[in-house]
């Protein structure tokens, strides 16, 4: 039963997630896209928080976490984003709906293993810059996926490791028209790259009970540097266009161009916190990722600049009752928490910051400990300072989290 419903949901999120861009963010024009979240709804609603870990929801932050895993474990998700682009002369609204991510996690005794699909990077943006008669519009889309195969190992009771191969591959397009007044034809430049390659992601995780209700979790994750390949393809053409507003392509080119390498660059987070187990927990993480070696893949932006980011995360959850089974509400998990990110992008001197503030609920279903995950998060991103765009952003998350039990021994046929 379990397996049909993952199923169902599962073709219902995909469905909503291919009918939009994965983001509408200008921030996305820079580097390989905007960063997508790598993390479960349950971390999400704590402020992006990946220290926690039990036996039975997947940690896709630390492959470490699997090893603890008792139950298989079926998850998918899927977000909502509302978000409000301001400049110091206009706004706009847009909205995108997208799949989060697809994962199986399977117990094997003192060794744990999952695999799944999340969006590493995603572009979808529209700009217009205007100098004098003339007017360029660059638009992108495209973006990186993640397939990732995760194997964690329970060292001692208190102590596992684990280590993370991802498979990122990936389209990126960008498009630059210029049009000038009383000139009858413009010119267009296409941009195409499709990204290939692996990286790894190293995990470890240490849990100890401090006092007799208190238990203390630590982790630690490092990603090394690693090169992605990038086929790149680019056509140039004279345009002109029609009084519907549509654009007619004349004398289309191709222009050779060489493939490259794009360093993917090295990060490292170290994470605590303290609670007390099925009741509360509250920790905090830091992250840092070495972003400027990141380049442009396309376009020479001499106000751009990238440089190393970092980002801090705050949260926790609380059960009023795990075991109250004539209350259900007693049973709902509640989740808030904070996090800032320095997101290692200043274009005009500005520096791309970014907050958010976030709350869920883990609603009980089923049996075997299985649950309906539904999250929200305000925020916003980038600055309306030296003619940027700021924006406000609201996002719904909502997971699936089923737990099942494989080779269960039957007494009756």
């Amino acid at each position: 039963m379990l397996k049909r419903l993952f199923i169902s949901i599962l073709l219902l999120v995909s469905s909503l997630a291919i009918a939009q861009e994965g983001t509408t963010s200008p921030y996305s024009f820079f580097g390989v896209g905007s960063l997508k979240f790598k993390g479960t709804v349950e971390n999400r609603s704590m402020g992006g928080l990946g220290v926690y870990t039990d036996s039975i929801h997947l940690n896709l932050q630390n492959p470490a976490s699997v090893a603890g895993l008792r139950l298989v474990n079926y998850s998918v998700a899927g977000s909502h984003v509302f978000d409000r682009l301001s400049t110091e002369q206009d706004s706009q609204n847009a909205t995108t709906t997208t799949l989060d991510y697809i994962a199986i996690g399977i117990p094997m005794g003192k060794f744990g293993a999952n695999f799944g699909l999340v969006p590493l990077t995603s572009t979808g943006y529209k700009l217009q810059n205007e100098v004098g008669n003339s007017i360029t519009q660059f638009e992108g889309s495209g973006g990186l996926n993640k397939a990732f195969l995760a194997i964690g190992y329970q060292i001692t009771p208190n102590f596992s490791v684990g280590i993370d191969a991802n498979y990122n591959f990936g389209n990126i397009e960008n498009i630059a028209t210029n049009t000038q007044e009383d000139v009858e034809l413009g010119s267009q430049e296409i941009n195409r790259s499709t990204l290939l390659g692996f990286n790894f992601n190293f995990g470890a995780l240490y849990r100890t009970m401090v006092t007799d209700n208190l238990e203390l979790q630590a982790s630690f994750n490092y990603v090394p540097e690693t090169d992605l390949t990038s086929e790149n393809e680019r056509v140039v053409a004279s345009i002109q266009e029609l009084p519907s507003g549509a654009i007619r392509p004349l004398d289309i080119r191709e222009i050779a161009v060489e493939d490259t390498d794009l360093t993917f660059p090295s990060q490292f987070s170290l994470g605590t916190g303290i609670g007390k187990p099925k009741k509360w927990f509250v920790g905090g993480k830091y992250t840092s990722q070495k972003t400027s070696n990141f380049t442009n893949r396309s376009f020479d932006l001499p106000n751009v600049e990238f440089q190393d980011a970092s980002q801090f995360n705050i949260g926790g959850f609380y059960i009023p009752n795990y075991n109250a089974f004539g209350n259900y509400f007693k049973r709902v998990v509640y989740r808030a928490g904070v996090r800032f990110e320095e997101t290692g992008i200043n274009v005009n001197n500005e520096s791309i910051n970014e907050f958010g503030i976030s709350f869920g609920m883990g609603l009980p279903i089923g049996g075997r400990f299985s649950n309906l995950n539904l999250g929200f998060e305000f925020g916003q991103r980038g600055t309306r300072n030296a003619g940027l765009v700021q924006e406000t952003f609201f996002t719904t998350f909502i997971s699936l989290s089923l737990n099942d039990k494989w080779f269960e021994k039957r007494y009756f046929d």
